[in-house]
């Protein structure tokens, strides 16, 4: 007989979580440990959403998508995960930049980026000082209209090389393009440049391992290979859900899915105002992207010279149409080096993603689609031989993910790596006005960055949650203390 993977589970909870993605396990740690019976759902048989990893024979641990977060980063896991994992979270040395129009490195903070900005291209101190000022003033409730593109141009008119300094790494940490609301690049902007990049020593499975270890102390029932078939709403209020075709009832649903996925397919649009269902179905998918992963032989070593994020490029410039494009001329690379995994077998890795369109790989037959990939994996080491001579030689291991790849394992519709769009947060906010009980947590344009991102919006959401149950109960309680705050 299959496996019962909900066996000894109760027929009923105050909050079930959708989808283990960060957002999904820190709301479901926080509703934990404040008390709250929860049960945690994922589809896949692995926690961690985008944010989790694989492994492949030759000690080969591969982290699924490349990751670089704010300083920020260390204060919310500290606070709303534990000082374990706070502790692990280790500053990144060298961030480069080579293409065209310049090459460089830096530690990728405002007083190094003032340097460059001053010494190598010859901007105004007072114009740049200006910039970061307006960057980091930049809140949630600014006007949208003003773009990105617009925000360059008019501090550094026709600059297309310091746009380019400015923009690449936040394309890579939230998907942001030029033409995108300048609040999206602005608020992401200043909190990297607050003090530099960080990222997590000891690898995704080890963060994921101590999240679930946690998840658990605090009392939270997890489920893997548990797929969220419908939320049931009754009277305009969540009463339940079918998962694995049995219903468990809940008071409260926190869905860690795809905006449009919760709304449209676990829901039902019937359950929605009419003018805020067409509201929903206007907000923009974000882009997805290929990935493309190497694993060096035992004995090989990568100089750390090299750097830990490189963001290469043979485009004359930097324009959102050819970072999509099939036809590839931007590539970030994410160096790993033995000390990103101090616990583990001492491995050399090397990542490339690039920003790519699920159209351009969903409609392909079997045999183009695996064509394809290969075509992708043997331009990437073509194009990586500048930095690592004679790549093909010192290989154990290589293998590319592509927008489906991300759509099979975690159901993001359309392989969408950031969710949707800016738009998509004001959607997500008001879904409680809408049914009583229903939560979204996710990537929805939320505008920290990726992974500092998903974990405040699941903080944001466990208190709405916490809040909406206490008044619920009849009781009253202080101003929650769990409130994420800009660093």
């Amino acid at each position: 007989m299959p496996k019962d993977f909900l066996e000894g589970a109760r027929d009923q909870y105050d909050v079930v979580v959708i989808g283990t993605g960060l957002a999904g396990m820190t709301a479901a740690n926080i509703l934990g440990r404040a008390g709250y019976s929860v049960l945690l759902l994922e589809q896949h048989y692995k926690l961690g959403g985008m944010a989790t990893w694989f492994k492949r024979p030759g000690g080969h641990i591969f982290d699924i998508s490349l990751h670089g977060f704010p300083v920020g980063m260390i204060k919310s896991c500290r606070r709303y995960w534990t000082a374990e994992i706070a502790d692990s979270i280790v500053k990144l040395k060298n961030i480069r930049f080579d293409n065209p129009q310049f090459s460089l490195t830096t530690s990728f903070d405002r007083v190094d980026f003032t340097r460059l900005l001053t010494e190598q291209f010859g901007a105004s101190a007072n114009k740049i000082d200006e910039f970061f000022d307006t960057a980091r003033s930049m809140n949630f409730y600014d006007d949208q209209a003003t773009t990105t593109g617009h925000l360059f141009q008019k501090f550094f008119p026709d600059r297309t090389d310091i746009w380019r300094l400015l923009m690449e790494p936040i394309t890579y940490a939230n998907g942001s393009t030029l033409e995108d609301p300048a609040l999206t690049y602005g608020i992401v902007f200043s909190n990297f440049m607050s003090k530099g990049v960080y990222t997590y020593q000891g690898g995704t499975d080890q963060l994921v391992e101590r999240m679930t270890a946690e998840m658990r102390r605090n009392g939270v029932d997890i489920r893997i290979k548990c797929d969220a078939e419908k939320i049931f709403v009754k009277s305009d209020r969540v009463v339940g859900v079918q998962v694995n075709g049995r219903e468990i009832k809940t008071r409260a649903v926190v869905s860690n899915a795809n905006l449009k996925q919760t709304m449209f397919r676990l829901v039902g649009a019937e359950h929605f105002d009419k003018t805020f269902a067409d509201e929903a179905e206007q907000v923009r998918l974000n882009n997805s992207s290929t990935q493309v992963y190497m694993g060096l032989n035992a004995d090989e070593r990568i100089d750390e010279e090299t750097g830990d994020l490189l963001f290469s490029s043979t485009a004359p410039e930097f324009r959102t149409d050819l970072l999509l494009s099939r036809d590839i001329t931007s590539r970030t690379y994410s160096f790993y080096y033995p000390r990103t995994r101090p616990e583990g077998r001492p491995r050399c890795l090397i990542v490339s993603s690039t920003n790519a369109n699920y159209s351009d790989w969903s409609e392909l037959s079997d045999e183009d689609y695996e064509l394809s990939k290969q075509d992708l994996i043997e331009k990437t080491l073509d194009h990586i031989e500048r930095y690592v001579p004679k790549i093909r030689e010192r290989l154990d291991h290589v293998e590319a993910a592509t927008p489906r790849t991300f759509r099979h394992y975690t159901k993001h519709v359309m392989g969408a790596s950031f969710g949707t769009k800016f738009e998509g947060l004001a959607v997500s906010r008001s879904l409680p006005e809408q049914i009583r009980g229903l939560y979204h947590a996710g990537s929805v344009g939320i505008i920290m960055s990726g992974w500092l991102g998903a974990i405040n919006y699941g903080v944001i959401v466990a208190n709405d949650v916490d809040a909406m149950l206490m008044k619920a109960a009849g009781a009253s309680s202080p101003p929650p203390e769990n409130t994420p705050a800009r660093e």
